[in-house]
């Protein structure tokens, strides 16, 4: 039963982050880490976390909500949307085909006493946006949450 209930929460943060992120579909690029914090303080440390490296959260979007009305039995999940505001309307305007992609995003779900943190690979970004300027800045994306994600890990 465990099991089971583990590749739901899975398949569940998986479908999710699918439906919030169309390219990652076809590129099986993601970024992910288990934390041994609880969902309360996993979720407490991304914040203040994100916000050592500049971000701003613009908002924290509770998705559990639909499934226990649906009658599913689920731990916690959210999704957190972080950016830098100004580059996030820069790139917007610069770049309208990622505006379905900004701001940046990170799911997390509790799995018993763990907490799991996934998100896309900001580098799969660079098929719709090819300069190099906007590589450049993906790649930076991408390095801050890999050491984002180490930091929650330690």
């Amino acid at each position: 039963m465990i099991r089971i209930k583990r590749h739901f929460h899975t398949l569940v943060a998986l479908l999710l982050i699918g439906l919030s992120h169309p390219l990652q579909a076809g590129n099986d690029r993601l970024l992910m880490m288990r934390s041994t914090q609880s969902f309360p303080e996993a979720m407490l440390a991304l914040q203040k976390t994100i916000g050592e490296y500049g971000y701003t959260i613009s908002r924290v979007q509770r998705v559990d909500i639909g499934l226990t009305s649906s009658g599913f039995a689920t731990d916690k999940y959210r999704i957190v949307f972080f950016g830098k505001p100004e580059e996030v309307r820069h790139l917007s305007e610069k770049y309208p085909q990622l505006i379905p992609y900004l701001p940046l995003k990170i799911t997390l779900f509790a799995e018993q006493e763990e907490t799991l943190l996934t998100t896309f690979d900001p580098e799969i970004l660079t098929a719709i946006a090819s300069d190099e300027l906007f590589r450049a800045q993906a790649m930076r994306w991408r390095s801050d949450i890999i050491a984002i994600f180490d930091e929650l890990r330690e």
